[in-house]
């Protein structure tokens, strides 16, 4: 795909195509679609940031809520080494001297009006955030230094930043802290939405090792472990492979599948049936 803006050439990401379902937490899906929203001519959407334990789910709901307005999806993966360009415009050179612009999946999103996920976005630098802080208030564009345009967001276009609050590489500038608004909290589930999660993602797993497994997440989550669905959906697995390699039982199958998962220091939490 391509376009041209100021007379430059833009080559535009693909969308992601990932196969996903929100299950549960309701609210949390409530509260970044009114974020999104715009109730007035004057109004422009906002750009939420969705905190929480890495692997409860909020790379899913932001393509959830995004899949709800019928949007494509463009996810930009963050990183102690991302730069500015990185963030917008890419120069590439092609052959032997052509020189060819390419556009990041967030400046595509911009472009063509989808939804910009910038995931564990914690983890870059202050220079790169500067890039991008016309975009995050009522301006709603980026200059790119390298192409030498200034590009403008699309009216549809909606972005939301997902942090980790475990740790991060650097600190958020606070005139980027107070465009990234509202924070959205995303917690572990409650148990039986944990359990849906589980069957959601494994429908051809017996309902007993999806109870396990569930009664397992439950039991560290109440002990302020960090394990989540995530964890939870690679034990059942692993456990079901087991199961249908070796012919064994499914209770030694599942204890043996977390500690292969998640390690010795996880055996703790192993249900006792």
């Amino acid at each position: 795909m391509k376009t041209t803006i100021e007379g430059i050439e833009l080559h535009l990401a693909h969308p992601d195509e990932l196969n996903v379902t929100w299950v549960g937490q309701d609210d949390a899906l409530r509260q970044l679609m009114a974020a999104w929203m715009v109730i007035h001519p004057s109004d422009v959407p906002m750009n939420p940031r969705l905190l929480g334990k890495p692997g409860v789910g909020k790379t899913t709901l932001g393509y959830a809520a995004a899949r709800r307005l019928g949007r494509d999806v463009y996810i930009l993966q963050a990183t102690a080494d991302t730069r500015p360009d990185d963030l917008l415009i890419t120069p590439v050179v092609e052959g032997t001297s052509k020189l060819k612009y390419v556009a990041s999946p967030l400046v595509t999103a911009m472009i063509r009006g989808g939804v910009a996920i910038l995931d564990e976005g914690n983890r870059m630098s202050e220079k790169s955030w500067a890039s991008l802080a016309p975009l995050l208030d009522n301006r709603r564009y980026v200059e790119s230094i390298v192409a030498g345009i200034k590009i403008k967001a699309h009216p549809d276009f909606r972005l939301v930043a997902t942090m980790n609050d475990d740790s991060s590489t650097f600190d958020l500038p606070e005139y980027i802290h107070s465009r990234l608004q509202p924070q959205i909290l995303i917690d572990f589930p409650e148990r039986e939405e944990e359990l849906a999660i589980l069957r959601e993602n494994l429908p051809f797993s017996s309902e007993d090792i999806l109870e396990y497994v569930t009664d397992f997440l439950q039991q560290a989550h109440a002990s302020d472990e960090s394990y989540t669905v995530r964890d939870g959906i690679n034990i059942a697995r692993y456990a079901l492979k087991l199961v249908n390699e070796t012919g064994g039982s499914i209770l030694p199958v599942l204890q043996l599948s977390v500690r292969a998962i998640l390690g010795e220091e996880a055996v703790r939490f192993n249900v006792r049936r």
